[in-house]
């Protein structure tokens, strides 16, 4: 007989206040990301009258297999690892070891035969276009080195906006070098070094030069036409591409492919098509496997019989 402890178990347990023990052990959003997933579990576990904490093997592969009609397979992924997560955190035997999980989450893997979306890539033909329709405002300063430098340092949106005034340098030929402290793959901030063009260390000097000294995040955010002394958020940055490729006349179809992750993706295609290797491109953008980097590749137009 199923027995509805799922309420009561929950607030024995405190789930959510075991979640602050992740603080500073993981980025922000990988918390956010879990507590999210937790609380989905749990409020279908409820519904239908099953324990959620701890869970029964054939519970949590109902789950994944209910969230698998919806979602995409690193979405319903994630959610298990949310659940294997908060039951370690309370002490209690993990559901998520059961090879039937394992099979169910294989399931939904097989059951979805789309690929997953892959952000359009900003090239340097779509990059300069953009640049060249920003304002000659402020914004237009910021934002033409935001694009420009995203671009050389094939940076995800967290890392770009993350970069502080002393991470770069300039070098003896013009160019700048970078410090990007921290990434997605580098959660204990190991670092790696990058390398721009003149044009972008051209543009990052004439936006340092409005801006001035006196601000710590490399690009900051601008009030009443005043730089203000805070990074910008990571959906600033998707904002921005998105404005400009829209202020370039690319149909409203391309625009929506766009994202924030489109500068590491368009780079890495140029990369590829100017005829550097893997490492190379795997060392300029920071990559540790060559699968992942395959899929950025994937679209590139680059046809070696040409």
């Amino acid at each position: 007989m199923i027995v509805k402890l799922s309420h009561d178990n929950i607030q024995r347990h405190d789930w959510r206040a075991e979640f602050k023990r992740l603080e500073g052990a993981y980025a922000p959003a990988t918390i956010k990301s879990y507590y999210t997933d937790v609380r989905i579990f749990a409020e279908w576990c409820d519904a239908r009258g099953l324990e959620a904490l701890h869970a029964a093997a054939e519970t949590v592969c109902d789950f994944l297999e209910h969230q698998g009609v919806t979602l995409c397979p690193s979405s319903v992924r994630r959610r298990l690892y949310a659940i294997r997560k908060v039951h370690r955190l309370l002490n209690l035997p993990d559901p998520t070891n059961d090879e039937n999980v394992n099979l169910a989450l294989r399931r939904v893997r097989r059951s979805k035969l789309g690929r997953p979306k892959q952000a359009k890539g900003m090239t340097r033909a779509h990059l300069q276009r953009c640049l060249d329709v920003q304002p000659d405002t402020p914004w237009g300063l910021r934002n033409r080195a935001m694009l420009s430098l995203g671009y050389d340092l094939l940076t995800r949106r967290s890392e770009l906006v993350a970069l502080m005034s002393s991470d770069i340098e300039l070098r003896g030929d013009g160019t700048l070098r970078a410090i990007i402290r921290r990434s997605k793959t580098d959660p204990f901030g190991m670092g790696r070094i990058g390398f721009t063009s003149r044009r972008s260390a051209r543009l990052v000097g004439e936006w340092l030069a409005w801006r001035g000294n006196a601000i710590d995040p490399l690009f900051c955010g601008i009030y009443q036409g005043k730089p203000i002394n805070r990074s910008l958020e990571t959906t600033k940055v998707k904002l921005i591409i998105k404005e400009a490729v829209a202020a370039a006349g690319l149909p409203p179809e391309e625009v929506a492919a766009f994202s924030g992750h489109s500068l590491r993706v368009g780079a890495a295609q140029d990369l590829l098509c100017a005829g550097f290797d893997t490492a190379a491109i795997m060392r300029a953008g920071g990559w540790k496997s060559v699968n992942v980097l395959a899929r950025y590749l994937e679209y590139a137009e680059h046809n070696v019989w040409a």
